[in-house]
């Protein structure tokens, strides 16, 4: 199944985050090492501080876990986060995909 992640920074992330890059950067690495992040990065027009990151589990939980050890969610930069379970349908790698019609 695939899920999307959403953040929403807080007002203040620019001035906060510097200190915290690095291991937020190490975690969104080992977790796309294990194949469990797939893509991930921030809207743009407007660039509001709401970023969304594709995870592929075979549980929400894996994705909830990865949110609350984001040390940019455990040191507020990550004011707010949602997951939502995503059915995709269409493309190489979608879960669900639809059936062939003949």
């Amino acid at each position: 199944m695939h899920y999307l992640l959403f953040y929403e920074k807080a007002p203040d992330h620019a001035q906060r985050e510097p200190p915290l890059q690095v291991a937020h950067r190490a975690h969104v690495r080992a977790a796309a090492s294990r194949g469990e992040l797939i893509l991930g990065g921030p809207l743009h027009d407007p660039t509001d501080g709401t970023n969304v990151l594709l995870f592929q589990s075979d549980s929400i939980v894996t994705v909830e876990a990865f949110a609350t050890a984001d040390p940019y969610v455990v040191d507020g930069i990550v004011a707010h986060w949602r997951v939502r379970p995503w059915q995709t349908v269409v493309g190489k790698s979608a879960t669900c995909p639809l059936p062939d019609l003949k």
